[in-house]
């Protein structure tokens, strides 16, 4: 595993916005147009605060997003709503650069609808991600089971609410160019040693070229 051990989700999301910045330059140099899919949490939440000050010019920028909950677009849950408050309004990020999931049309419709959205975009410049304490990451959950060609599944059994959710699929978040976990706290312990462990973890199924793990010390030693 490439994993990383920093001393708190500060400094995680820290050094997470300088590894978005080094991607964004190889992206933007290589092809003109970076492509960065999001993941919700509270440690992707501050280093999207850092990441609004941090870059002057967005342009080439494109954002997407690994999972949803199927709630109304202003609910306070929605990865969406958080994601226009810390990063999107104050980066003045145009509407046109953001992608996001369409959870508000249900599970089934709106997993249909994002993937024609994200079908002629592959592969992703960069993922980011977190870990759930049963192992989760996006909203592949323990005991689901995917249709491996799918780019992204409905879920609508999630053990914490809400119960429908949109994800994008092990295939999609296995092929991005780079892959960047993102886990802090205490309660993260177990899932990330059973991870170093080798066990069926969902977020042990995704197999990236180039996977790298951000953890804290509570994570790691628990």
């Amino acid at each position: 595993m490439n994993l990383e051990i920093l001393n708190d989700g500060e400094a995680i999301a820290r050094l997470a916005v300088e590894k978005i910045r080094e991607q964004a330059r190889r992206a933007l140099a290589a092809r003109g147009i970076f492509r960065l899919a999001l993941a919700g949490g509270s440690t992707p939440e501050r280093a999207y605060e850092y990441l609004a000050a941090a870059i002057d010019d967005w342009n080439g920028w494109e954002f997407y997003l690994g999972d949803e909950r199927c709630l109304p677009v202003e609910h306070s849950w929605r990865n969406s709503r958080m994601l226009d408050e810390v990063l999107f309004h104050p980066a003045g990020i145009e509407t046109g650069q953001i992608h996001m999931i369409p959870a508000e049309l249900g599970a089934e419709q709106g997993a249909a609808v994002y993937a024609r959205t994200i079908a002629g975009v592959q592969p992703f410049d960069l993922v980011l991600l977190g870990l759930g304490e049963d192992g989760h990451t996006a909203s592949l959950f323990p005991g689901d089971e995917h249709p491996p060609q799918a780019l992204v599944v409905p879920v609508h059994h999630a053990p914490k609410p809400p119960p429908e959710r949109i994800s994008l699929n092990y295939g999609v978040l296995s092929s991005a160019r780079r892959q960047l976990f993102l886990v802090s706290g205490k309660g993260k312990y177990p899932a990330l040693k059973a991870w170093r462990e080798g066990k069926d973890i969902p977020a042990a199924r995704i197999r990236g070229r180039d996977l790298r793990i951000l953890a804290d010390e509570a994570a790691f030693h628990g």
